[in-house]
């Protein structure tokens, strides 16, 4: 009896020795299940969290403090509908879609500029219906990446002329980044190129072509930095000139670095911030990560910052192992947009970069980037579970169903 309980325990305790792991995430169908896993976990964070975060000033606002929720719950329904049917359909009729998404996303975009359009905090980024408002801007990032992925897919044996690499590709990236761009959406344009960029270093295209390019967009932002004064002034918050909270430009970030000391290690506990009645601006937008290290700590930032590693680990998977040259740039600037914009809202929330305005994905308040982002996340495990090896081990694994029904008895015949 003994031996046989020891070697049992030897068994489970196999299984989580570090090589037995990194077998476990180098399997066909780690990339599916990692996908899956944190995104399922990120969007039910993200849920609580805006509900913490927005109580008080919901109620302020509306008389409940569920109204932030709801309308952020709503939309998680609608994007995890659009999820289920994007993860749904193949990767050939991705590649038909680019084109047709691309032009829809432009013409959405040159929408903001027309009666329709809506200034949010100085930016022209919006377009609205009445009650109901939408962000063209985020429907460009999927465009572009599926526009880029075709492209690049159908020239990829001439990408070492610099010509095949520039037309047309990047003058449909610039029409979309300029649209972004007029709009003064500063930090969905760096996004924008950010995921351009990471699709050209995937595809193989030359660093000098990375260095004509990436000295372009830095004089350019530079130039739409110096040129308004809002952005000094965060810049300027951002290189030490805060004194104090009342200083211009520093109220946002002062209070966002209050939330975080006040969090300590283990965090003030959960629903309990103090920030969040009505000291930080954007509590559960921009500004949530702040929120989340005041109410649950260190371990409570460690863990959304994890889950950013594991879906960029299940992407890297994804990029490396697959043959389809589409399926990895698309993969690629997916990747970018979702963990560049991460660090970029983790930066400005801790003071690493400057406040640049983008929110944290999957867990910041927003309906057209949630849906968006759920969408993206959908193509890639449509991409990930249509894979041969993955695709040919999820068959051969028996569905819920059938593992349920497999306790009954079987009728006599």
């Amino acid at each position: 009896m003994s031996s046989t309980s020891s070697t049992e325990s030897a068994f489970d305790l196999s299984r989580f020795q570090p090589k037995s792991l990194m077998k476990r995430l180098e399997s066909p169908v780690a990339p599916y299940y990692l996908l899956l896993g944190s995104t399922g976990m990120l969007l039910l964070f993200g849920l609580v969290m805006v509900l913490s975060a927005s109580s008080v000033t919901s109620y302020q606002s509306s008389g409940s403090s569920y109204t932030v929720f709801k309308n952020q719950a709503m939309y998680a329904a609608i994007g995890v509908v659009v999820a289920v049917i994007a993860s749904r359909v193949s990767v050939r009729m991705w590649k038909w879609a680019a084109l047709p998404a691309f032009t829809g996303a432009v013409l959405l975009q040159l929408a903001v500029f027309s009666p329709i359009g809506r200034t949010v905090q100085g930016n022209r980024n919006w377009i609205g219906f009445g009650s109901f408002s939408l962000q063209p801007s985020e429907a460009g990032k999927i465009a572009i990446i599926l526009v880029a992925a075709m492209i690049l897919t159908r020239k990829r044996k001439v990408l070492g002329e610099w010509r095949h690499v520039m037309i047309p590709l990047v003058p449909m990236a610039l029409l979309l980044l300029g649209l972004v761009l007029l709009g003064h959406d500063l930090g969905t344009t760096m996004v924008l190129a950010a995921i351009v960029g990471s699709v050209l270093f995937v595809a193989g295209v030359r660093m000098r072509v990375f260095a004509i390019v990436g000295g372009a967009a830095v004089a350019v932002t530079l130039a739409f930095v110096a040129t308004n004064s809002n952005r000094t002034g965060r810049l300027d918050a951002w290189l030490g000139t805060c004194i104090n909270a009342q200083t211009q430009g520093c109220y946002q970030k002062v209070h966002g670095l209050y939330a975080m000391a006040d969090g300590g290690w283990w965090g003030v506990g959960l629903g309990a911030s103090r920030e969040k009645w009505s000291w930080l601006p954007e509590a559960h937008n921009d500004f949530i990560f702040a929120i989340i290290g005041e109410e649950l700590g260190l371990p409570g930032t460690l863990a959304v910052i994890a889950l950013y590693v594991a879906l960029g680990y299940a992407c890297y998977r994804l990029i490396v192992t697959s043959k389809d040259f589409f399926v990895r740039l698309a993969t690629a600037g997916i990747m970018a947009w979702i963990l560049v914009q991460a660090m970029i809202n983790i930066g400005s929330v801790t003071g690493l970069l400057p406040i640049i305005g983008v929110p944290l994905p999957l867990v910041s308040s927003g309906g057209s980037a949630l849906v968006t982002t759920l969408l993206a996340l959908g193509i890639l495990i449509s991409f990930a579970r249509n894979e041969p090896a993955c695709k040919s081990a999820l068959a051969a694994r028996p569905n819920a169903v059938k593992r349920t029904l497999a306790v009954l008895p079987l009728p006599r015949r």
